[in-house]
């Protein structure tokens, strides 16, 4: 009965309610819009670097992440691979060895970052073989390598030339190699796209005289799964005075840091639209009080308890606000959706900027469930705090004064 009088009571001034209605409406949409802009910008810079490349989780010899040097490589163990592999949450485990080299082609030379991978499992992570602009994925048993486009067109070279590498490798052995360009990707991280070769682990460990041997076992995690979780039960597995175990915030701390100096910002817009939308839904209500002061009088002095009327009060402040807030949350979604599948692409000085730092030139909208509740229960709690003074209003009220104004 008291709904369904609240219900009636927010239509009686059809005008106030609803531009009270339309500023809530306008409010949940710029919230869910911008933040999902921003989340989504977010993953696009985490999955660029981390779940498309540097996995999640590395474990690696103590001491190697801090020089990177392939003399820090460990032996590569079967049994471990397999045991990593069955660790809940663990969706694929894959070794790597990585490390640098010059490469040349007729007068251009490059230094290139070269990776030894097992092309079957680097395929599942980084999707490889669908990225290939040219040519042919490898296989293990070859002795021939991909290449990135931007390092391809930087040497001008193409599918079935040869790539000379120079470099240093497994304590101090010299590595020199002439390998045929199987194929040429265009990956989606500018930084990697610019100088990376791929070839097959087993031959990444002749070229370096590193037979048997391997830099990291990078890990692919399900997407729902704790990455603090899966790292603490390796680590509680494994000997961590020879093995280091690290999570990517702790590889990657400038991305972490560059993350949450943005979303500081974002969140202080976001704090300045949520004191506007509070300043004006308690302006109506307390316009809506005012104009009711004689009302409440008449009800108190028939009978009416005050909390009944409190209580149809605040019941009035929330309908308003869910209102609005379920209109909000439609009129977003179509745009989110559409910015999700077709992310807005930068040019000119935005593009060399997102590219310097490695992240793909796009901004992309997420469509985590998690955002549009989150700011609809934010709406939700300011309303239900304002609508407090209403009731306030009539438990101090005195019934013959309210009537005689």
């Amino acid at each position: 009965m008291l709904s369904l009088l609240a219900w009636r009571n927010i239509w009686r001034n059809r005008r106030r309610s609803l531009i009270t209605m339309a500023s809530v409406l306008f409010a949940v949409f710029f919230a869910v819009f911008l933040r999902s802009m921003q989340i989504g910008t977010y993953d696009n810079m985490i999955e660029n670097v981390v779940g498309y490349y540097s996995g999640y989780i590395q474990v690696h010899k103590q001491g190697y992440w801090k020089e990177q040097i392939i003399d820090h490589s460990v032996e590569y163990s079967d049994s471990l691979l397999t045991y990593f592999d069955q660790i809940d949450g663990v969706t694929q485990a894959q070794p790597r060895l990585e490390s640098f080299a010059l490469g040349a082609y007729q007068n251009a030379t490059k230094g290139l970052m070269v990776n030894g991978i097992v092309p079957e499992k680097e395929d599942v992570m980084m999707n490889l073989s669908e990225q290939l602009i040219a040519g042919e994925y490898i296989q293990s048993d070859d002795k021939a390598v991909i290449l990135s486009s931007g390092a391809a067109d930087y040497l001008k070279l193409g599918v079935g030339d040869s790539l000379i590498l120079l470099s240093q490798g497994y304590r101090g052995v010299s590595a020199i190699g002439l390998y045929p360009v199987r194929g040429i990707v265009e990956l989606k991280s500018p930084l990697l796209n610019n100088n990376t070769v791929f070839m097959p682990l087993a031959e990444a460990q002749w070229f370096y005289g590193a037979e048997g041997r391997i830099t990291s076992y990078v890990f692919l995690l399900d997407g729902n799964r704790d990455t603090e979780d899966v790292q603490q039960t390796i680590q509680q597995t494994l000997d961590t005075t020879q093995y280091e175990v690290m999570d990517w915030t702790e590889m990657m701390p400038e991305l972490v840091q560059a993350i949450e100096a943005d979303s500081t910002g974002g969140q202080l817009m976001l704090f300045i639209l949520y004191m506007i939308i509070t300043f004006g839904i308690f302006g109506t209500v307390l316009m809506m009080t005012a104009e009711r002061i004689h009302e409440f009088g008449i009800l108190l002095s028939v009978g009416m308890s005050r909390l009944k009327l409190g209580i149809t009060l605040v019941m009035e402040t929330v309908f308003l606000a869910v209102n609005g807030v379920i209109a909000g949350m439609i009129a977003v979604t179509p745009l989110v959706l559409y910015f999700h599948y077709n992310p807005l692409r930068f040019s000119g000085g935005a593009r060399e900027a997102f590219e310097e730092f490695g992240f793909e030139p796009i901004l992309p909208a997420s469509v985590d469930p998690s955002i549009w509740l989150t700011h609809a229960w934010i709406i939700l709690i300011i309303a239900a705090v304002i609508s407090f003074y209403p009731m306030y209003v009539v438990f101090r009220l005195k019934p013959i004064d309210a009537m005689r104004k």
